[in-house]
């Protein structure tokens, strides 16, 4: 749902009208923004200051699911928040894994900025392949050597976004460019991607027939209308799920035009607008890159979760938009065609896609909202 079709819907009456009544339209929500500021400077101590940037992951349905403990010197036990899974989208926490994996390379980047390595012990009491649960994801211990040698990406975390608007389709994404993104994978996973129109135009109809599967599949639809924060007061709230904050939905929350019921009901305005504006994104790719591993384990999806991070913070390098389009990934009986048609022609001979996402250029878009790390620390050290 993008601000300017809301703000075609909404004109400049109902914005008036929410600002002759006293209510001020223009605010941001702050609070939940102020991690982007705070990272890197509001701790000295290293395991700290690396979590700090690792908070600002990408991560599915911006849950942020991470939680830590501190408690035991020069190391990180990281684990999930089992309140914060998607269990109808991804039933499995697939997805959910991956993002814990650009959490762990995040705050692994962030270390070795300081002059740390982190060497990391993934599961080590075991996992469970259907469904993560209160057993550590990760035992991280940071080494000091003053030897390492940070990763030049890391200067692009701080201007990383999800480019979720429509991409320029007058200007395409070169293959040098792809070729770029493709060589940062690091962690033993398969990054393939293509821009030649004829294929892009094939995977166009299949992620915009994944999206309307999600969004016809009532309770899929409805657990990410759950998820949705509309206004700052809801966001400062709770700034994790899907951010509809700023003037635009403040004044057509006001006005009643958009609501989580609003958005329930297929009759209505904000449904219909809703619906046409995530099509468009899918329709406006101009070029599609996926990541594909030869098994599904939990180590699978954690080394997928790195080098989504890489290739998030190469895009930003590069100013190329970047946005998952996993719809077709997920794993319910109702997606089940598509599923199998994604893996069919992007992974004939076998394996996993971790990530599918279109690739193009486009607005430049704010920062997501995020907790605060005191927020993510299950237990400190005393």
């Amino acid at each position: 749902m993008k601000r300017r079709t809301f703000l075609t819907l909404a004109g400049g009456g109902v914005i008036l009208a929410a600002g002759a009544g006293g209510y001020l339209v223009t605010r941001t929500p702050d609070q939940a923004l102020q991690p982007w500021d705070d990272a890197g400077s509001l701790y000295r101590e290293p395991r700290k200051k690396a979590l700090s940037y690792a908070i600002l992951a990408p991560n599915p349905h911006n849950r942020q699911p991470w939680l830590v403990d501190v408690s035991q010197a020069g190391q990180v036990a990281l684990y999930v928040d089992t309140e914060r899974l998607l269990p109808h989208t991804d039933p499995f926490n697939r997805q959910i894994t991956i993002g814990l994996g650009c959490f762990l390379e995040l705050m692994r980047m962030a270390a070795l900025q300081d002059g740390f390595l982190v060497e990391i012990d993934h599961f080590p009491q075991g996992q469970d392949r259907e469904a993560l649960d209160q057993r550590p994801v990760a035992i991280a211990t940071f080494h000091e050597d003053k030897t390492v040698t940070p990763n030049p990406l890391f200067a692009q975390v701080l201007k990383r976004r999800s480019l979720k608007e429509p991409y320029d389709t007058a200007r395409e994404v070169s293959a040098n460019a792809l070729g770029k993104l493709q060589a940062v994978a690091g962690a033993g996973v398969s990054v393939e991607g293509s821009n030649d129109m004829s294929r892009v135009e094939t995977l166009r109809k299949l992620t915009r027939d994944a999206m309307i599967v999600e969004i016809e599949t009532p309770r899929t639809y409805k657990e990410s209308v759950d998820l949705f924060r509309i206004g700052s007061s809801e966001v400062e709230a709770n700034p994790d799920g899907i951010d509809f904050s700023g003037p635009v939905f403040e004044a057509m929350h006001l006005s009643g035009l958009f609501s989580r019921e609003a958005a329930l009901d297929r009759s209505s305005t904000a449904f219909l607008e809703g619906r046409a504006a995530v099509l468009e994104n899918t329709d406006t790719a101009m070029a599609h890159l996926w990541m594909v591993t030869d098994g599904n384990s939990r180590i699978d999806q954690i080394h997928a979760g790195r080098d989504w991070l890489r290739i998030n913070l190469a895009a930003t390098a590069l100013g190329v938009g970047i946005q998952p389009l996993s719809q077709a990934l997920q794993e319910y009986p109702e997606m089940t065609t598509h599923y199998d048609e994604v893996h069919r022609m992007l992974a004939p001979e076998g394996g996993t896609i971790q990530m599918l996402a279109r690739l193009g250029y486009g607005v430049s878009v704010p920062r997501s909202p995020r907790w605060p790390l005191s927020a993510k620390i299950m237990k400190d050290q005393a």
